[in-house]
C-alpha cells in the first residue's frame, strides 16, 4: 500500500506529465507517467498514459493502459469513456457503447458530460437520431452552457419532424 507521500509525489508527476503532453512533448510525458506509476500506480497515470499513446496512434496500447486503470480504481470514469472513444476511432461503434454507458455511472469522473456526448456521436454515426438526441440532451443537461450542443439537438429534432 502506497503512503500518502508516495501518492502525492505520483500525482505531482502526473501533473508534470500532463503539462508536457499539452505542450506536445509526448515522449517526455510518457516518461513522467511511467515514473509516476513506478512511485505509486494510480488510475489517473495509467489513463493519461493511454491518452498520450493515443496521440501517437497507439490505440491498442491506449486501451491496455485504460484496462489497467480500471483494475486500479474501478470508480474512475475516464478510462471507460476513453476506451469507448478509442473503439469509436477504430469504427467499433457497437463495442464502444457499453464502455460509454459505464462511464456515465462512474462515481469519480470529470467532465461528466463527455460519455453522454460520445454516446450521442455513436448513435448519430449509426443514424439512430432519437438515441443520438437522447445522448446529446444528457450532455447538455450536465453542461448547459454548451450552445453548440443545443444547436445540434435543435437541428436533429428538425430532422425527425
Amino acid at each position: 500500500m502506497a503512503t500518502q507521500e508516495q501518492h502525492q509525489k505520483a500525482m505531482a508527476l502526473v501533473q508534470r506529465a500532463m503539462d508536457h503532453q499539452m505542450a506536445g512533448k509526448l515522449d517526455e510525458a510518457i516518461r513522467l507517467y511511467k515514473q509516476s506509476i513506478a512511485v505509486c500506480p494510480t488510475a489517473d497515470a495509467h489513463t493519461y498514459l493511454g491518452w498520450t499513446y493515443s496521440f501517437q496512434g497507439r490505440i491498442d496500447d491506449a486501451i491496455a493502459e485504460c484496462e489497467i486503470a480500471i483494475k486500479v480504481d474501478p470508480e474512475f470514469g475516464n478510462p471507460y469513456n476513453d476506451i469507448g472513444v478509442y473503439l469509436m476511432q477504430q469504427g467499433k461503434l457497437d463495442e464502444a457503447i457499453p464502455w460509454l454507458e459505464k462511464a456515465k455511472l462512474a462515481k469519480r469522473y470529470e467532465p461528466r458530460h463527455f460519455p453522454y456526448m460520445n454516446l450521442g456521436r455513436v448513435y448519430l454515426n449509426k443514424e439512430m437520431i432519437s438515441k443520438a438526441i437522447e445522448g446529446f440532451r444528457g450532455a447538455l443537461r450536465l453542461n448547459p452552457e454548451d450552445t453548440e450542443m443545443a444547436k445540434l439537438i435543435e437541428e436533429l429534432e428538425g430532422k425527425l419532424q
